[in-house]
């Protein structure tokens, strides 16, 4: 999360820290992340133990809604990954009840972890002079949540707390329902400090760094079991309600490393030393999310990054259908960027061989982007038929290259403006 003035919450906290005994808490403890945008499609693992992430879906900042594009598929990566997901919101509403109902009527339709997990209202600035209406405001938040059968809890930091909210209050009506923010300091860090826990009735959750890796990452622990909550008997696999992210994310989860196909998003596994050519890996590599650029056999070249890795080594976080959409009888591929014939080949069961056979290819290893390819013969016409946008290209170009027409292409890909168009675009034609 975003947090104003950290260099008053760092001195704060480790000035209320050294007065403190060590806390005791419950033995039980759950590791986990939290991530809004900045953190990309796909939240990470900062250690192999992590058992859930908590994702933005969104903010109301002074009457603005910012939703967080990238929330669906955090939820749907992490269900993938084998993470508890949970949402939060940031509320920047001050003492406005209207304003809060305003956020809550857009956001609680669009949470998309399941019944029973946590929302979190996001509170650390933006607070009214009035100490009793900003609680009675976090109050009717709190109350909507629940009411929406979901667990409710506060995030804040303990200066900003006693000094906007009669905390008292709100835990008396929601016990245990503070995930409070406290860092000893910003050195890299993975487990916490127990000298420096901001101290406070009510804590479930704390957040003890923003720097469990460097570069910055946000960094929780769990010390009440309340992550468990939307999941029966805390058992990822099997959440208390369905949404499409949990769906997405469970038929990533489900798909074998032989069905790995270009544009799957994969995560290289902790532990993992080498490259498939048997080149050392650096360990930064491990953990890290990538798509899939090319499948030769079961190996894998990751975009981005542009090395071989084994399957074996990695898990699959989502999944892209880039099977043509033909007829039953249909078996024509369209080649995309990547795309190797070998590759092609497996995935249909068939050998490479085969395919340079039927389609009559002198060479193998010479494939374009949008050739179509039949996968067996007696092959009928394929329902839709695919091209992957290239630098350089501009709409109306690829138009006269497919022997379409820019508003054809425009109506089948829903694009508005005709000259906003990326490299690695699928357009349908």
């Amino acid at each position: 999360m975003t947090k104003l003035n950290r260099k008053w919450l760092l001195s704060l906290t480790i000035l209320v820290g050294l007065f403190l005994m060590p806390v005791t808490v419950n033995a039980a403890r759950y590791y986990g992340v939290d991530g809004s945008r900045y953190q990309g499609n796909t939240l990470k693992k900062v250690t192999p133990e992590d058992s859930f992430a908590i994702s933005q879906i969104g903010g109301y900042y002074n009457g603005t809604f910012i939703p967080q594009t990238t929330y669906q598929s955090q939820v749907a990566s992490g269900i993938a990954m084998g993470l508890r997901m949970h949402t939060y919101i940031y509320m920047e509403t001050g003492a406005n009840k209207n304003q809060t109902k305003q956020m809550l009527d857009y956001y609680l339709p669009k949470v998309q972890t399941p019944k029973q997990s946590i929302v979190a209202l996001d509170y650390e600035s933006g607070a009214s002079a009035d100490r009793e209406a900003n609680t009675d405001n976090v109050l009717y938040g709190l109350r909507r949540v629940k009411e929406a059968g979901y667990t409710p809890v506060l995030y804040s930091y303990k200066p900003f707390i006693n000094a906007h909210l009669d905390y008292a209050r709100i835990n008396s009506a929601f016990p245990n329902s503070l995930w409070v923010a406290g860092y000893r300091d910003y050195s890299v860090m993975t487990r916490p400090d127990y000298n420096y826990f901001p101290s406070m009735d009510g804590i479930n959750m704390w957040q003890f760094t923003s720097t469990a890796i460097a570069g910055g990452y946000d960094y929780n622990v769990d010390l009440l079991g309340i992550t468990l909550n939307g999941y029966k008997n805390g058992n990822v696999e099997h959440p208390k309600s369905e949404t499409k992210a949990i769906e997405q994310g469970q038929k990533a989860d489900n798909t074998p490393k032989s069905a790995i196909q270009v544009g799957n998003t994969v995560r290289v596994k902790f532990g993992v030393k080498r490259w498939a050519n048997g080149v050392g890996m650096p360990s930064w590599v491990q953990s890290n999310t990538y798509k899939v650029q090319q499948v030769s056999g079961n190996r894998l070249l990751l975009g981005g990054i542009m090395s071989w890795i084994n399957a074996s080594d990695v898990e699959v976080v989502s999944v892209t259908n880039n099977a043509p959409r033909v007829t039953t009888s249909a078996t024509y591929y369209v080649v995309r960027y990547g795309d190797t014939l070998s590759g092609i080949a497996s995935r249909y069961g068939t050998s490479w061989q085969n395919l340079q056979r039927l389609n009559g290819l002198r060479n193998p290893n010479w494939l374009s982007v949008g050739q179509r390819l039949v996968i067996r013969q007696g092959a009928t016409q394929s329902l839709s038929r695919v091209y992957r946008v290239q630098y350089g290209d501009t709409l109306s170009g690829i138009a006269a290259k497919l022997g379409t027409n820019v508003y054809n292409l425009q109506s089948k890909n829903g694009i508005r403006n005709a000259n906003l168009i990326f490299v690695g675009q699928t357009l349908r034609y």
